[in-house]
């Protein structure tokens, strides 16, 4: 089979489109001419490593795709890609291991950029009761996971709600990645069949009334609900430390609070 390499000028021209830039806007921006950067994305000009590194700063390029449009220009990698499952990734591993544990007894979870789950505390595993086995399998993707039917959707209060919500999040990360993994994910979850009789706020509080989208689940004792928030190592320079998401759940009422720190005992 015969393919065709892509060059770094393909690139560049394909994010500085991405991000709904003119020849002229990223070049004012960059501080270049336009006719440089035509050069550079006609293949006219071969980029320099420290032009690649700008261009890509300046268009916001993660960090894996900058070092492959590095390798595309005939440049070395200069972000590192560790592997978690290393010994010398073991402090990167033991402060995400750190936190997730420090989050108890509420649930907490580590994630790749597809969403794949890294590591876990007790409090996730508790709450996974009753799930199929075949979404337990690694790689588990913790959207599937919650939106499947045989997974924790049908115990979802207000799943609507969460489903709209995690599908605007997939939008927004494919507009800032270009990953067509994720546009596939976000595809999937989006032809999940929901039933009609599911209303569009059924967490019983006013959207007004509310200052964050909560996750409300059924629990073993009674209705189960949690505000989210997202940490990520926001000065990494690791290609795999900046693809990893903790996500948090913190308890929205007292009641969530003690069910809880009981679940998280009998894990």
């Amino acid at each position: 089979m015969i393919t065709q390499q892509v060059s770094a000028g393909d690139l560049l021209r394909h994010w500085r489109q991405h991000r709904r830039l003119s020849q002229l806007a990223l070049a004012s921006d960059a501080g270049i001419s336009q006719r440089h950067l035509s050069f550079l994305e006609s293949g006219r000009s071969r980029p320099s490593r420290d032009m690649v590194m700008h261009l890509a700063e300046k268009l916001d390029v993660p960090l894996r795709e900058r070092n492959a449009i590095l390798v595309a220009a005939g440049h070395a990698p200069h972000y590192p890609q560790s592997d978690l499952q290393d010994e010398g990734s073991g402090a990167v591993s033991d402060v995400i291991r750190k936190i997730l544990d420090g989050h108890l007894p509420h649930p907490a979870l580590a994630v790749n950029r597809h969403w794949e789950l890294l590591a876990a505390n007790a409090a996730i595993h508790a709450l996974l009761v009753g799930v199929a086995p075949r979404l337990l399998k690694a790689p588990v993707n913790v959207l599937r996971l919650s939106l499947d039917p045989e997974g924790l959707a049908p115990r979802i209060l207000n799943l609507r709600e969460w489903r709209d919500h995690i599908l605007a999040r997939l939008a927004h990360e494919i507009d800032r990645s270009a990953d067509p993994k994720l546009a596939a994910l976000r595809d999937e979850l989006a032809a999940i069949p929901l039933a009609s009789s599911l209303a569009a706020n059924p967490s019983g509080l006013a959207a007004d009334n509310r200052v964050a989208i909560p996750l409300r689940m059924q629990g073993p004792d009674g209705p189960l609900s949690f505000l989210s928030t997202t940490t990520v190592f926001g000065t990494a320079v690791d290609v795999t430390l900046s693809e990893i998401a903790i996500e948090a759940f913190f308890p929205a009422d007292a009641e969530t609070a003690h069910v809880m720190a009981g679940l998280t005992g009998k894990a």
